[in-house]
């Protein structure tokens, strides 16, 4: 009996075998995997890319940190950043501008140039020779809804309403052709064709300075203009008409001065004086008239004459 036992034990575990090493040919002839395709090297060509870049950059000084006007600048409040276009007339090395000092405030990154150390505000360099900057108040209506911006042109017209020393209301042009230099807190233009101010960064700041309806307009009124203006504003109530764009002659328009002097008598010409604008002849003066002188009575005896003198 254990012999039979023993028998059909050595029999499975032939077969064990045999089956065993059927299943190893099988997976012995299977195909090797294959090997992951090689990864082309791209960082020593970016490295390439960017070094040539570097070359090219030129050097220009800007400020790591606000600075306040009058105060000279020191070593600690410049930097020099790699730019691929370097602005022109930016500096290129500390040294150059180290111990100069700013007439106005200036923020951070600020690149410099020579302008960043001359005198005169924003308001006195977007103005050009014989002209002057002149602030008027403007609302909802007179500023054309809040829809002007710095560096259009617009005429200023004067109303007169009625009253006993007008007895007839009147609207009239008092200057046109005037540049708006700044509208509220927006800026324009400098005379370089560059910002008066820094460009505000933040995009939501910028928005709503934009969005903020202007109390006061800055326009540039030629010298002999600028008391006209005044008393305009002081006589009666002051609208903005804006010029088309398309008038391509507004920025000489009073540039020429041979043609300033023609514009600004025609200007005269057509500008009634305040006190007239109703165009109201005065009265004319009462003329007295002299009393007759009377004859003087002559008396003779019983007769009585007159004599004239």
């Amino acid at each position: 009996m254990s012999s039979r036992i023993t028998l059909i034990l050595a029999g499975l575990f032939l077969l064990g075998a045999v089956i065993a090493g059927y299943w190893g040919l099988v997976l012995g002839k299977q195909p090797a995997p294959e090997a992951p395709a090689p990864v082309p090297a791209i960082q020593p060509v970016t490295q390439a890319v960017n070094t040539a870049q570097d070359e090219l950059r030129k050097p220009v000084v800007v400020l790591r940190r606000d600075v306040v006007a009058n105060l000279p600048l020191t070593t600690d409040d410049l930097a020099v950043e790699r730019l691929l276009v370097a602005p022109a007339g930016s500096f290129q090395t500390i040294e150059e501008v180290a111990g100069r000092t700013p007439w106005r405030d200036l923020p951070a990154g600020t690149w410099l140039e020579e302008t960043s150390f001359e005198a005169g505000g924003p308001l006195a360099r977007m103005i050009q020779p014989g002209e002057r900057a002149l602030t008027l108040a403007v609302d909802e209506v007179s500023g054309a809804s809040g829809q002007i911006r710095p560096g259009d042109y617009v005429d200023v017209l004067v109303y007169l309403k009625e009253e006993t020393d007008n007895p007839l209301a009147s609207a009239q042009v008092v200057v046109p052709a005037l540049r708006l230099l700044s509208v509220g807190q927006q800026m324009g233009l400098a005379n370089d064709g560059k910002p008066a101010e820094p460009v505000e960064v933040d995009p939501k700041a910028r928005e709503e300075k934009r969005r903020t309806l202007p109390r006061t307009v800055v326009v540039a009124v030629p010298e002999a203009l600028s008391s006209r203006l005044m008393l305009a504003a002081q006589a009666g109530n002051l609208r903005l008409a804006v010029r088309s764009a398309e008038e391509k002659l507004l920025a000489r328009y009073w540039a020429d001065p041979k043609a300033t002097n023609t514009t600004l008598a025609n200007a005269n010409r057509e500008l009634y004086r305040f006190s007239q604008l109703a165009m109201a002849q005065p009265a004319a003066p009462v003329q007295s008239t002299p009393a007759p002188r009377r004859a003087m009575e002559i008396i003779r005896g019983t007769q009585s004459s007159e004599q004239s003198h």
